[in-house]
């Protein structure tokens, strides 16, 4: 179940290509919302499909809780992108993308940082049937 990178495929690659292009613009600086939606009309411009802040539903025991948290997007209905504009990522922001991806089964997920100089991009790849 531990996250590892793989080589990049297409459809990450274009959604970095995406995040990197709202960084070249905007710079770092601004509240994790604008880079967000910034983000999304990006995914539009490039035809990336895209859902945006998605519920996600946590089980215990096979059972719904009444508590869900909310992906900032799904990319290609399988990539979870969660956006953060802070100076670091820390290990938090990873647990915090790992839980996401645990809580939908799906496999990859990018966590962007569009708060320091240089855009951050952390790749997590899941093998859930370990």
């Amino acid at each position: 179940m531990a996250a590892d990178e793989e080589k990049p495929d297409p459809q990450t690659h274009e959604i970095i290509g995406a995040a990197m292009e709202v960084h070249r613009i905007l710079g770092h600086g601004f509240l994790e919302m604008v880079y967000q939606q910034a983000l999304a009309r990006e995914f539009t411009t490039r035809c990336i499909p895209f859902r945006r802040e998605v519920a996600l539903v946590i089980a215990y025991k096979n059972e719904p809780l009444d508590c869900a948290y909310k992906a900032d997007f799904i990319c290609h209905e399988e990539i979870i992108v969660e956006t953060k504009a802070i100076s670091a990522l820390s290990g938090v922001d990873h647990a915090q993308l790992m839980n996401y991806l645990k809580a939908t089964k799906l496999r990859r997920g990018l966590l962007l940082n569009f708060g320091s100089p240089r855009l951050q991009v952390k790749r997590m790849v899941c093998d859930w049937k370990s």
